[in-house]
């Protein structure tokens, strides 16, 4: 079972510099908009990625994608959490819920 991180917890962790955020979307919705650092992680690529995107399997990462709906996040953070990543959450309610909030996002690749 992925944990979940709330929208204020996630701003924080961001806000701090202690969280890796992952966008599960893709790079067309990824040069879009992306929460602030966030790096690129599609499921299909979990396994061939995430050793070099997330060498460290004890950092703290959060997974999230557009809304409650899509299941991307959370299918990362499973296949993540099989890898052996500890510290995984996943951030369900997604960049619509932060964008929704006035919190800042950032665009391309």
């Amino acid at each position: 079972m992925v944990t979940v991180i709330t929208r204020a917890e996630l701003a924080e962790a961001i806000e701090s510099g202690s969280v890796t955020v992952l966008d599960t979307l893709g790079p067309a919705y990824y040069a879009k908009a992306h929460l602030p650092g966030a790096r690129i992680l599609v499921e299909a690529d979990v396994e061939a990625l995430a050793a070099q995107v997330l060498p460290d399997r004890d950092a703290a990462i959060v997974t999230y994608c557009s809304n409650e709906v899509c299941r991307n996040s959370e299918n990362v953070a499973v296949k993540l959490q099989a890898l052996g990543y500890g510290n995984v959450r996943a951030y369900r309610a997604g960049i619509a819920d932060w964008a929704a909030a006035g919190l800042p996002v950032e665009s391309g690749a």
